[in-house]
């Protein structure tokens, strides 16, 4: 574990403490980058005690704690646990609840989540009903005092990035005696700070910004507080086998280091590329919460701070054989899953989600990248105006 440089009374901002990563020193050898650790074991004392506090490597790995440490501070939370993917770090929120317990969640959601919810928590016993979170009096009509458990929340919800009011939601979960969760990938701490809002466990998959290279998958989680609930979900990370390698974790730190300034320019183009499209003769809609004439930009402008993020959605006149056709002639975006990197990413939803998807037949779904926003759109207007 390596040691944290004082700064006196001063509080850095967080971007500072990311660029940085908390500016910890290796105490052995004062390097600036924290080694790599490899071993699954650790020596017990003489007298059958581990005082080192690490046992065995599938639940106490050195290689966790600085990103570990780093995620709690952007956030605003007292922990954070690294996981193996950010599907084992949403299913671990839901594997600690008892089969029986009622679970609100958004019918708008990363279609894999929304898959596993229906199909495999569904089986092994949770009540799970889906609403439109974007629609607070939907979720109170929901949530059933004393019998709904978790609230589920994504915010901007992939693909057609609707926004759920975290503090209101966070009331009336509360209220109802649930918790509440939100998967906060598409916003990253740069932006939103759920926590702040009242939400009890953010979580993210970090294969996505926190990472940004399209090089990692991995989840992350970090509550509000310590508690029995908490605890199950730690236990569940080491019981289920849910754990990120160390060589993983060493690149998502790596990743976390350039965080603010990757959301900032992706933000940046996005806003440029969502006003651009808006009113276009060949774009049926633009989906994207920078835009006033977004349904949730209000609530949007509310609890992000520094941009809307780098995602949007762009509905193509002329309907799904239209949107195809354009996502196969783009030159500069690439054609692929994913999101939250370096590199510009296009690709028509519906297939990918398949039978019963919300997202509409037209909508390409945009990850805007670091590269120069006036290349990328008229990549986008070639790509659209080609016969």
């Amino acid at each position: 574990m390596g040691e944290t440089p004082k700064h006196g009374n001063r509080r850095l901002h967080p971007s500072t403490s990311a660029a940085q990563a908390l500016g910890w020193i290796d105490e052995q050898t004062k390097a600036v980058v924290s080694p790599i650790h490899l071993s699954t074991t650790y020596i017990r004392d003489p007298d059958n005690q581990y005082r080192s506090g690490r046992v065995y490597a599938r639940a106490d790995n050195p290689s966790f704690d600085q990103a570990e440490a780093l995620l709690t501070e952007l956030e605003g939370g007292v922990h954070s646990i690294l996981l193996a993917s950010g599907m084992a770090a949403a299913s671990a929120v839901f594997l600690a609840l008892r089969p029986g317990d009622h679970v609100v969640a958004p019918k708008v959601m990363y279609w894999a989540l929304r898959r596993w919810l229906t199909t495999f928590a569904t089986d092994w016993g949770l009540q799970v009903e889906l609403v439109d979170t974007s629609d607070t009096d939907a979720v109170r009509a929901a949530v059933r005092a004393g019998e709904t458990k978790l609230v589920w929340l994504e915010t901007p919800a992939n693909p057609t990035w609707i926004v759920s009011d975290l503090a209101a939601i966070a009331e009336i979960a509360h209220k109802a005696g649930a918790r509440l969760a939100v998967d906060s990938t598409c916003a990253s701490p740069v932006l939103t700070r759920p926590i702040e809002f009242g939400v009890d466990v953010v979580m993210h998959a970090a294969t996505k910004y926190l990472n940004g290279h399209s090089d990692v998958v991995a989840g992350t989680l970090t509550t509000a507080r310590r508690d029995d609930f908490w605890e199950r979900i730690v236990a569940n990370r080491s019981g289920v086998g849910g754990i990120l390698g160390s060589f993983e974790s060493y690149l998502l730190l790596r990743g976390m280091r350039t965080l603010y300034l990757r959301v900032d320019r992706a933000c940046r183009s996005a806003q440029a590329i969502a006003e651009h499209f808006q009113g276009h003769p060949k774009i049926r809609a633009v989906l994207y919460p920078g835009l006033a004439t977004h349904p949730g930009h209000a609530v949007a402008a509310r609890q992000m701070t520094g941009g809307f993020g780098g995602m949007l959605s762009l509905c193509i006149a002329g309907g799904e054989a239209a949107a195809i056709s354009a996502a196969a002639k783009v030159d500069l975006w690439k054609r692929a899953t994913s999101l939250g990197g370096v590199e510009s990413l296009i690709e028509h939803r519906a297939s990918v989600e398949g039978a019963g998807t919300p997202a509409p037949a037209d909508l390409l779904r945009l990850s805007v990248g670091i590269e120069e926003p006036s290349d990328l759109i008229a990549d986008l207007e070639q790509a659209l105006e080609a016969p």
